[in-house]
């Protein structure tokens, strides 16, 4: 039939580049998954940690900064590493050195090893935030459409399942040191297998390798300043909303910590869908409604006579900031010569307003009151609409195929 002008309806094979693209696509997302399910994990075992370590909630708060402060050392690095080894390798094994560390700070008996290993936790986590992000990127080019606000919904699809997974653990009394063992093995088996289906970018022969540890770029400076905002909004609510209900308007423990949980899934779900709505609005005029959203959460919850008005306040603000971040490392991406470099900037600034937001909110409620923290929540919120142009960036154009990117999975 072909040789009279008729299609051959043969399907694909599955080397065909669109069919690798798409292998790509999803292997990346179970990266992300992966990388979440670690925080979800650890997260969920905190309090048998500090139980373990005999340290107070000052020391644990103490011990608690240094993951941001490992992030903020080793992300530099990140770009480097998949110079010298290639996007794949360097991911798998910077991967694999994170879900490993999950293991650390349970088997840490006393705050002084404490503090090294989530050191070494948080330096894993940011280097392999950087790589999977910067591949992420690349094959949302390559795709021709977004993909980088699924990924990120992937990301806290993991966290919501490693947090499942660790509550169960918890409830039923299991030692940590046997949980976080497990699931990181488990994790890292599931990243390995991810890995060999992400992009194998290469570099050009003639490329100069970016520097071990310089100052991002102006750019990544600017854009990072609108992930600020967002993440500032995200630790205040994620860490504030339940002690807001219960001390601000009496809700009752349970109903508080409820509020918690609908925050995290309402930004999931909107991360999920966040790719179709910039594809049909554009990055810049999706963070400006974004924002307007988040901004109105903010008001509602300053406002609000009633914790079921307060509770819909967090959900705004969430469905708001939600596909703000993954926008911004995209955004970063696409500035300048140095994509890596240019992430690890906006990654940097993005963790340090994590780190920040909670003890900020802290300190202003104990000042003030906690309805006051939330009008800066409010007006960082305002932030978004006001800084969102700086979001239009030109993509990237990159060719499906070429000598600086291998497709095929090996």
């Amino acid at each position: 039939m072909a040789g009279h002008g008729v299609p051959d309806a043969t399907p694909p094979s599955p080397h065909h580049p669109a069919n690798r693209l798409r292998r790509a696509r999803w292997a990346i997302a179970l990266v992300f998954l992966v990388h979440g399910a670690v925080t979800g994990n650890f997260a969920t075992r905190i309090p048998w940690i500090q139980d373990h370590t005999g340290i107070t909630a000052g020391q644990l708060g103490l011990a608690l900064a240094f993951p941001a402060i490992g992030a903020s050392l080793a992300m530099p690095l990140a770009g480097r590493i998949s110079h010298r080894f290639g996007a794949r390798t360097a991911l798998r094994w910077l991967l694999a050195l994170w879900t490993l560390a999950l293991a650390l700070p349970a088997l840490s008996p006393s705050l002084y090893a404490l503090c090294p290993a989530l050191l070494a936790y948080g330096a894993s986590a940011g280097m392999s935030d950087v790589a999977m992000n910067a591949l992420g990127v690349e094959t949302e080019d390559r795709l021709g459409k977004p993909i980088m606000s699924g990924l990120h919904g992937m990301w806290s699809v993991g966290a919501l399942l490693g947090s499942a997974a660790g509550t169960v653990a918890a409830h039923a009394g299991a030692d940590a040191r046997l949980h976080l063992a497990g699931a990181a093995l488990v994790l890292t088996v599931l990243g390995a297998l991810a890995c060999q289906g992400v992009l194998d970018l290469r570099r050009a022969p003639d490329e100069h390798p970016p520097p071990r540890f310089t100052l991002p770029p102006k750019s990544a400076l600017v854009i990072g300043a609108i992930g600020f905002c967002a993440v500032f909004a995200e630790g205040a609510s994620l860490d504030w909303s339940a002690v807001y209900l219960r001390d601000e308007l009496g809700t009752d423990a349970g109903l508080a910590a409820a509020s918690t949980t609908a925050f995290a899934c309402t930004m999931a779900l909107a991360r999920l869908a966040g790719d179709k709505v910039v594809a049909r609005f554009g990055a810049v005029r999706t963070v400006r409604t974004s924002g307007v959203l988040a901004t109105a959460g903010g008001l509602l919850i300053v406002a609000a006579p009633h914790p079921v008005a307060a509770m819909g306040g967090f959900a705004l603000v969430g469905l708001g900031i939600a596909v703000v971040v993954p926008l911004a490392f995209a955004a970063a991406a696409r500035s300048g010569p140095a994509p890596s470099q240019a992430i690890a900037g906006v990654a940097t600034i993005t963790y340090a307003s994590g780190l920040i937001a909670p003890s900020a909110i802290g300190g202003i409620a104990q000042a003030t009151s906690l309805t006051v923290s939330f009008v800066m929540v409010t007006v960082l919120a305002c932030g978004l609409i006001a800084g969102a142009r700086v979001l239009r960036v030109p993509g990237r154009t990159a060719a499906v195929s070429g000598e600086a990117a291998d497709l095929n999975p090996r």
